[in-house]
């Protein structure tokens, strides 16, 4: 009895009436955990920064690219007639070109988001200007650093295919002509844009080796009508204190070293008429460095430019030994890179052409010269002067 007194109360009573938990809110709290843990984890560890963005895959081939349009689609006719973005979707998203609303030579592409409807507008090469821009695959030779220019098999050059036609008619026949070449596009992007949308396209393009974005940029030029070339980075006599860049050729290496060097500047991008040095003073004096990289020019089908800045340079003789179509800058325009300086170095490009019948004049991509240039370019066939492309002023000199 008194143990019965004693203890406490319930503690040999079991309940029977308490709720037994649930494991499943556990489980599934574990389970949202480890999401969280894998996502967390996925998100500082994955390399995606374009995750989420919509993605175009464009084949890269210029030879399968060139080939595709040369072919005739048999349903051209067909699609001339269709409404502009008919049946023009592609992974959820559907374009229609336009036409208008885009500068000289460009379409206006409206892209669709086939999931939330969202409208976004890009300007780009018209359907035509692309054609313009497409290179040749018979005139393209695979090497280990990508495609560079070539002889076809049936004789044609790089030099005439790419060259830009010029209007000859009674007019202008007896006029002295003038070309004007720019050159280190490719590096900065505003002076890049700015000579594209400012320029005439009788002005030809000399490209640096090193942009970014060079080939697209040089396929729209070539579109907009301009001839190109790319420069060639050879070593000055103050090398290397005064620098042009990385695969620079140099009077220290074999010509086959150089050789290689030069065929990795030559594939940056395609559709170019010729090569001009960049720099060089030192490399051009030497004929045992020089003399190979001519040869290999004329055996690609090319024209050489000098830029007229190296004075001891070898250029006419070499190129007269190998039958390499050769131009010489008459004028450096910016050589005092000031508004003043430019105006008067035109002028007197115009009385080089004057009296020997063609100029020309070369200049960098300077906001100050291609304002000059701009400036001067209205009223130059005002004054009797035709503007051409330079393959317009490249000769086939006479062997000495």
């Amino acid at each position: 009895m008194a143990d019965d007194l004693t203890a406490p109360l319930g503690r040999d009573r079991k309940n029977q009436d308490a709720p037994r938990r649930s494991p499943i809110p556990a489980v599934v709290a574990g389970f949202l955990g480890f999401c969280l843990v894998v996502f967390l984890g996925w998100a500082m560890l994955g390399d995606d920064p374009l995750g989420g963005e919509p993605k175009i895959v464009m084949a890269t081939d210029v030879r399968a690219a060139a080939k595709k349009a040369a072919e005739p689609s048999p349903g051209a006719a067909k699609d001339e007639k269709a409404e502009p973005g008919k049946d023009a979707r592609s992974g959820g998203a559907q374009a229609a070109a336009r036409p208008a609303g885009g500068a000289d030579g460009m379409q206006t592409v409206t892209i669709i988001d086939g999931a939330s409807g969202n409208r976004q507008e890009v300007v780009v090469p018209s359907q035509a200007e692309q054609k313009l821009a497409l290179v040749d695959a018979k005139l393209l030779e695979e090497t280990r650093h990508g495609l560079i220019p070539r002889v076809s098999t049936d004789g044609a050059r790089p030099l005439v295919a790419y060259a830009r036609p010029v209007a000859s008619n009674a007019d202008n026949a007896n006029k002295p002509r003038i070309a004007l070449v720019v050159g280190g596009l490719g590096i900065s992007a505003s002076s890049t844009a700015e000579a594209l949308a400012k320029l005439p396209a009788a002005v030809s393009f000399a490209f640096a080796p090193y942009g970014t974005d060079t080939e697209r940029v040089a396929a729209r030029a070539r579109a907009q009508g301009h001839e190109l070339l790319v420069q060639l980075p050879m070593e000055p006599f103050d090398y290397p204190d005064n620098d042009p860049g990385p695969q620079t050729l140099l009077v220290s290496l074999a010509p086959e070293q150089n050789a290689d060097r030069m065929h990795w500047v030559m594939s940056r991008f395609q559709g170019y008429v010729g090569i001009a040095n960049y720099m060089g003073s030192r490399f051009t004096a030497s004929e045992a460095a020089f003399a190979p990289v001519l040869r290999e020019v004329a055996k690609r089908g090319l024209m050489y430019l000098d830029d007229g800045t190296a004075p001891r340079s070898l250029s006419a003789q070499i190129a007269g030994a190998s039958g390499l179509p050769y131009a010489k800058a008459s004028v450096v325009l910016d050589a005092v890179p000031t508004p003043n300086e430019i105006d008067r170095a035109l002028a007197r490009l115009e009385g080089v052409a004057r009296e020997s019948g063609i100029a020309v004049g070369v200049a960098t991509a300077l906001p100050v010269s291609i304002a000059r240039m701009v400036n001067w370019a209205k009223a130059v066939e005002a004054r009797g002067f035709v503007l051409v492309p330079i393959s317009a002023a490249a000769i086939k000199p006479k062997a000495s």
